[in-house]
């Protein structure tokens, strides 16, 4: 009988389930390195593409690799190179960035006065065609009265965003929104939100502007709740916006879908504890409202559902924001309890 050689091992169960986590997490490390290059601001456009190829095609040879100790040592090193270029992908706030987005708001306070500059006062015709204004401003600290938490939903329920509007007893108010600062020549993408791709911004406004919006253009169903805070808690919120709308300017930040959008970054200025930074209504925000009025910052007179419906913001068809706008918006809404 001739000789068949020697017989190659079979791999044992422990060996398969090995290599089939380790093919799993390598594709779940292709898909989201791939993801983060293609969504990334690298320049120019070929080199970004190009990137996302090259690491497709990385990811893909280390499958290659029969050997389980060699497969896992090659996919280290690609951990590796993608951690140090994450970690040196910086944001930036020198970019050819969209319209609305151009000009960024700066804060600086003196004493108890506050000096803000570039405050955005768009004239909408349409979503895209504006007429661009800005104007400066000067708050005393002792004059802010109220702030309002205004939800803006475009589709369903559970999606909305959420930012807050500072009120003085002047009569006025200054809208402060928290968003994505987009290139030009990106279109918005919710996808693009989980990795380096936009940068965080500020949107310090007029409420004609920032709200106005939303109401009157883009007619999207918009509430405005009064917050039942303190006064020594209204004007620690209020300081810490004003503190990270300078810092901004200065070190620009990444905005992430997850970690710091519009309604985690609300709760950080607030300094709220963890546990509410992590409630399922910070991520799903259409239910940022219910979750303030759970904790009791919103008028509890009435049931959640009867405030909701009462603090939508109703319009006239055809109406464009004027003068008068934060009194309009403000007339059938219900009044906030007593400052505590």
């Amino acid at each position: 009988m001739g000789d068949t050689g020697p017989m190659t091992a079979r791999p044992t169960p422990l060996q398969r389930r090995v290599k089939r986590l380790l093919c799993f997490l390598t594709c779940v490390f292709t898909l989201y390195t791939c993801a983060a290059l293609y969504y990334s601001t690298l320049e120019p456009t070929p080199l970004r593409l190009g990137a996302t190829g090259l690491c497709t095609l990385l990811c893909a040879a280390t499958l290659r690799i029969r050997r389980v100790a060699y497969r896992l040592g090659a996919l280290c090193g690609l951990c590796v190179c993608f951690a140090i270029w994450l970690y040196t992908d910086h944001p930036s706030n020198n970019r050819a960035w969209a319209g609305e987005y151009a000009v960024l708001a700066d804060a600086l306070q003196d004493g108890r006065m506050v000096h803000i500059r570039n405050i955005r006062d768009f004239t909408y015709r349409t979503e895209t065609d504006y007429t661009a204004h800005y104007y400066n401003a000067d708050f005393n600290l002792d004059h802010l009265a109220s702030i309002d938490l205004i939800t803006s939903y475009w589709a369903g329920d559970s999606i909305a965003h959420v930012f807050l509007s500072f009120g003085f007893d002047d009569g006025r108010h200054l809208a402060v929104s928290i968003e994505t600062r987009r290139q030009k020549k990106f279109s918005y993408s919710t996808i693009a939100g989980f990795f380096h791709h936009y940068e965080l911004t500020y949107v310090t406004a007029d409420e004609r502007d920032l709200i106005g919006v939303r109401t009157d253009i883009r007619k999207e169903r918009v509430y405005l709740y009064r917050l039942d805070l303190s006064a020594q808690t209204r004007e620690a919120v209020f300081k810490n916006y004003l503190k990270q709308i300078h810092q901004l300017t200065i070190k620009p930040r990444w905005y992430n879908t997850l970690m710091d959008n519009c309604t985690t970054e609300i709760l950080a200025r607030a300094n709220a504890s963890t546990r509410y930074r992590l409630d399922w209504r910070v991520l799903l925000s259409g239910y940022t409202a219910s979750l303030a009025y759970d904790l009791g910052l919103l008028n509890t007179q009435y049931d959640f559902a009867t405030l909701r419906e009462l603090s939508r913001i109703k319009r006239p068809d055809n109406a464009t924001p004027d003068a008068n706008y934060s009194n309009e918006i403000r007339d059938h809404l219900p009044l906030a309890l007593a400052n505590k």
